[in-house]
């Protein structure tokens, strides 16, 4: 796909999260790799208001190539595509019910959330939780990229998800995959939910290879 094809794929999909309240104000971004660099989503930018021409384009060394400032969350995409050289796009949301289940404080922070159903396993796999650090703390993405290769997704302690993908369209289905299971978490959180079993686990991870 051409640069200018993904600038208004971003746009698009950055608005229909938007839109469905998957994130709000100016929080979260969206990144995607191209042969040349990647693009990201501006500092201080609506998801739900983006121009495709404004997006940020930068090298890997972090120099901006085209557009307007990146995200100061820049830093821990790029972590994210160093360690994962399939993933073509990065998704990081506000998105109300991960944030709420990164604040529960008796969580396995190995993986947040346990594996409810075949779509969540498929789509997001585990989901370590990452220590908290203020935003734009470079530490941040030391800490991903710790996680990051073995992991597609991680969980911002009182922050949000990270979502890696093979594409940009994969990304954000596994993000609203990981953000419908959060909420289906905190309803099933004081009942005791039957989760998926070992065996019926490693049989999904077969198909979603």
């Amino acid at each position: 796909m051409k640069e200018n094809q993904l600038r208004e794929q971003i746009a698009k999909f950055g608005e229909s999260l938007f839109q469905r309240g998957l994130t709000a104000g100016s929080s979260g971004n969206i990144s995607v790799r191209l042969d040349d660099g990647w693009l990201l989503t501006p500092t201080n930018s609506c998801l739900g208001a983006l121009d495709p021409a404004k997006i940020s384009k930068l090298d890997w060394k972090g120099h901006l190539l085209a557009g307007d400032p990146p995200s100061k969350e820049h830093f821990f995409h790029h972590a994210v595509y160093q360690k994962r050289p399939a993933s073509s796009a990065v998704v990081h949301l506000h998105s109300t019910h991960s944030v709420a289940v990164s604040c529960l404080p008796d969580v396995n922070p190995d993986n947040v959330i346990p594996p409810i159903t075949a779509y969540y396993v498929m789509r997001v796999g585990t989901l370590p939780l990452v220590p908290y650090y203020r935003p734009g703390d470079k530490k941040l993405g030391d800490a991903i990229s710790q996680l990051a290769t073995k992991h597609s997704s991680v969980l911002l302690a009182n922050h949000g998800p990270v979502v890696a993908g093979k594409s940009l369209e994969a990304a954000v289905y596994a993000m609203e995959e990981l953000e419908e299971t959060a909420k289906l978490y905190l309803l099933l959180y004081s009942h005791n939910p039957r989760c998926l079993n070992q065996t019926q686990i490693e049989e999904l991870e077969k198909l979603s290879k």
